[in-house]
């Protein structure tokens, strides 16, 4: 796909201390370097670790004039939480794509029923559920499940992936080689799950 012709509407969805402003600074710093326009909103909801936090990230080969994302209009959603997946999913395309994490964060008393959430999110026609946890726990360490979420989403963001790894690189830079390594196992075992 030719640069001027790349745009994709993503909105990244968890809770605070889960990594969403992680995956938004890679995909970031990778759109940059491509010679790619971006715009990210400002989160929305409490940043704090436990509330719920939302993003809207635009990526775009021409000029972008809104950093907004309408529903209805999001060609992607990148979840680290199926309740905060469902909480986006009007914002989805009808050929959009929904990445979703399958951990439970329960950080409300009245968090809804388990077998419910899963029973709406499996209705959705394209959509890709992961197992993060498991996944980053084999890589290592549980706080790259963020990096296996971004691996799973990257084929349906429209970077290269080289320029996401290099993403990961820059991100952890002042971290030691080791946790670059672990982040970087951690995005290639979420991407084997869905390389198209």
């Amino acid at each position: 796909m030719k640069k001027k012709n790349i745009k994709k509407d993503i909105i990244l969805a968890g809770v605070g201390g889960q990594g969403i402003l992680s995956i938004a600074a890679v995909i970031d710093w990778a759109a940059l370097e491509s010679k790619l326009n971006i715009k990210q909103s400002e989160v929305h909801g409490m940043s704090q670790r436990g509330g719920a936090v939302q993003s809207h990230l635009r990526i775009s080969g021409q000029i972008i004039y809104s950093d907004l994302i309408r529903k209805g209009d999001a060609d992607l959603i990148i979840s680290v939480e199926p309740m905060e997946a469902i909480r986006y999913v009007p914002y989805l395309k009808d050929d959009g794509w929904l990445v979703t994490s399958l951990n439970f964060y329960k950080n409300i008393d009245n968090y809804p029923d388990e077998e419910k959430l899963m029973e709406e999110l499996s209705k959705l026609p394209h959509k890709i559920m992961v197992d993060a946890e498991k996944l980053a726990r084999t890589c290592g360490s549980l706080k790259t499940s963020n990096m296996v979420m971004l691996g799973a989403a990257s084929p349906f963001i429209g970077i290269e992936k080289e320029m996401l790894l290099k993403g990961i690189e820059a991100l952890f830079a002042e971290k030691s080689g080791e946790i670059i390594k672990m982040n970087i196992m951690a995005f290639n075992s979420g991407l084997e799950l869905t390389s198209i």
